[in-house]
């Protein structure tokens, strides 16, 4: 049951007040005009309690703006909204079409930095978030008293003599709540054993990321990733004021599961108790990495849970921790997000992830 302006509502009380339901929230589809985004199709989403975001089906369903009551949860990076038809693939090139957002996907047979794995050379993060979906779909309908709606489609990432993977997209919500869901169906539809990376790229930006905000985990024994991490690394978990020499920081966590195997993780301004959180399932992405920049311009702090570190397909093989699709195999992905906007939420998340530990 929704709700909404501080009074719950039935699906009948509801719509005695509305001639449409869009007079509250839902989807809309919209098509971006002009510029580097020229062409670019994308679902709009609004849940009725100032939760807005966009899914851009142009970049595999990846959710670029969020705001909530008007204030942005995630970093845009100077590159804006940018349609896949720039991207080029070798070495570092992906930062030319990465805006950053609330969400970006990197996999599916490849994450992380970029590498030469077994003689093929492979660019960073993967294909996913330059790959438009087909077969769109988004809609909405009640079930009981709720109100969802959603937007699904399917990813796919293949060649010719190589691999033929499929992801199932599916972002939702409901009308009323606070919260965004993800959730990711992979499967290995070629003939073929094939690598499978999976990183979900998570941005949270100004006034989220802020002089003070903090990052909240159940993290044991966090570890620099580089000599760059190591600067500071006790203070992890605490944004500095942007600083024009900031070098990017990265630190591997060992998250610990609730007693029903969830993660929650967040970043929050504690000064404007404002902030967002991130679950999911340790069995399905048992690796995070946090990316702490904090450099003027690019000032953003990265949740990053994922099914490898970021240095590569190379060095995941190397170690033995490459995972692998076999042809028929599927992977389930669920993350769910959740706007925070009171102190108490602050104070029971910091309590939750203690708990875990």
């Amino acid at each position: 049951m929704p709700v909404l302006f501080g009074k719950h509502y039935t699906k009948d009380e509801l719509l005695a007040h509305v001639g449409d339901i869009s007079q509250i929230g839902g989807v809309k589809e919209v098509r971006y005009e002009g510029g580097a985004a020229d062409g670019e199709k994308a679902i709009e989403f609004a849940t009725g309690t100032g939760l807005v975001f966009t899914a851009v089906a142009s970049r595999g369903l990846d959710i670029t703006a969020a705001s909530y009551c008007g204030k942005s949860l995630c970093w845009h990076s100077w590159c804006g909204d940018r349609s896949p038809y720039f991207y080029v693939e070798p070495g570092m090139e992906w930062l030319r079409s990465f805006y950053g957002g609330l969400t970006v996907t990197c996999g599916m047979t490849n994450a992380g930095a970029p590498s030469v794995d077994e003689g093929k050379e492979l660019g960073m993060h993967g294909r996913f978030s330059n790959t438009p979906a087909s077969n769109v779909w988004a809609d909405g309908k009640w079930v009981g008293d709720d109100y969802v709606f959603w937007a699904k489609g399917k990813i796919r990432e293949t060649t010719v003599f190589g691999e033929n993977l499929l992801c199932e997209r599916t972002v939702s919500a409901r009308l009323g709540e606070n919260k965004i869901y993800l959730e990711d169906i992979v499967t290995n539809e070629g003939t073929k054993r094939t690598p499978h990376m999976m990183l979900y790229h998570i941005n949270s930006g100004f006034p989220v990321v802020a002089d003070g905000s903090l990052f909240i985990s159940p993290s044991e024994n966090p570890k620099p990733r580089d000599v760059d991490a190591q600067v500071d690394a006790e203070h992890y978990y605490r944004n500095d004021a942007p600083d024009i020499d900031y070098r990017e920081r990265c630190y591997y966590h060992n998250m610990i599961a609730d007693e029903k195997g969830y993660v929650k993780a967040a970043v929050v301004n504690p000064a404007m108790a404002f902030g967002f959180s991130v679950k999911y399932k340790l069995s399905e992405l048992p690796l995070f990495t946090q990316w702490k920049q904090n450099g003027s311009g690019e000032y953003v702090m990265g949740m990053e849970p994922a099914n490898c570190l970021v240095e590569g397909r190379d060095k995941e093989r190397q170690r033995g921790t490459l995972q692998f699709l076999d042809p028929g195999e599927t992977r389930t992905y669920h993350i769910e997000f959740e706007v925070i906007n009171t102190p108490q939420q602050i104070e029971a998340l910091k309590k939750e992830c203690n708990r875990a530990k």
